[in-house]
C-alpha cells in the first residue's frame, strides 16, 4: 500500500512536468512567431530585398523628388528668361528700325525742300536777268532772224536747225557766242551765223537771246 503511494506520486510529478514543459515551448513558439511579424524599421536588424527596396523609397524618395523639381524649376526659369531676353531684343530691333526710317524720311523731306528751294531761287535769279534785259532791243534785233527763224521763232532755218523758240536763253546765248567766234558750225551754218551776230555786243546777244525764248 505505501509502495503504491509513492508510485502516484511520481506518476503526478512527470504529468506536471509535462505540462509545463508545453506550455513553455508554446509561448516560445508564440514569441518567435510574434518577432517575426513585426514591422521593421530603415537600419534596424538586416532587412530582405523587399524591406531594402520599401526603405529606400521611404528614406531617399523624397529627396529625389525634391531634386527633380528643383531641376525642372531651374529649367522652366532659364526657358522663361530666354524667352524674355529675345522679346526684348525684338521689341528693341523694332525701335531702332522705327527711328532709322523716321531719320531717312525726315532726311528725303529736307532734301525735297532744299532741291524745291534752289529750283525756285534758280527760276527767281533767271526771271531777274530777263527782266533786266531790255526785250524790246532783243525784238529789234531778232528782225533779221526772223527771215529763217521765222516771226515766232518755230522755222528750221534752211530746213536744219531747231527751232529757236521753247530753247532756253541761256542755251540761244551760248550758241550765239560759238557762233561770233567762229567755234561753233552746226548744220554747216556756221559762216552764215557768224556773219548774223559778227556786230553784236554781248548785251545785244543777251537780249535777242532772251527774246527767242520767250517766244
Amino acid at each position: 500500500m505505501k509502495k503504491l503511494t509513492v508510485l502516484s506520486m511520481i506518476a503526478a510529478a512527470l504529468l506536471l512536468t509535462a505540462c509545463g514543459d508545453s506550455s513553455t515551448g508554446a509561448e516560445a513558439k508564440a514569441a518567435t512567431e510574434t518577432k517575426t511579424e513585426a514591422p521593421m524599421k530603415c537600419g534596424e536588424g538586416k532587412c530582405g530585398d523587399a524591406m531594402k527596396t520599401e526603405a529606400a523609397a521611404k528614406c531617399g524618395g523624397d529627396t529625389k523628388s525634391a531634386g527633380t523639381e528643383a531641376k525642372e524649376a531651374a529649367s522652366k526659369a532659364v526657358e522663361k528668361a530666354t524667352e524674355a531676353v529675345k522679346e526684348t531684343a525684338s521689341e528693341a530691333k523694332a525701335a531702332v528700325t522705327e527711328k532709322a526710317t523716321a531719320a531717312v524720311d525726315a532726311v528725303k523731306e529736307k532734301a525735297s525742300a532744299a532741291v524745291d528751294s534752289v529750283k525756285s531761287a534758280a527760276s527767281a535769279a533767271t526771271a531777274a536777268v530777263v527782266s533786266a534785259v531790255n526785250l524790246d532791243d532783243g525784238k529789234a534785233l531778232y528782225a533779221k532772224c526772223a527771215g529763217c527763224h521765222g516771226a515766232d521763232g518755230k522755222t528750221k532755218a534752211m530746213g536744219k536747225s531747231a527751232a529757236v523758240a521753247g530753247q532756253s536763253a541761256a542755251d540761244l546765248e551760248t550758241k550765239l557766242h560759238g557762233y561770233k567766234a567762229g567755234t561753233l558750225n552746226a548744220h554747216g551754218m556756221g559762216m552764215l551765223m557768224k556773219g548774223q551776230v559778227a556786230s553784236m555786243s554781248d548785251e545785244d546777244i543777251k537780249a535777242v537771246a532772251a527774246y527767242m525764248a520767250g517766244l
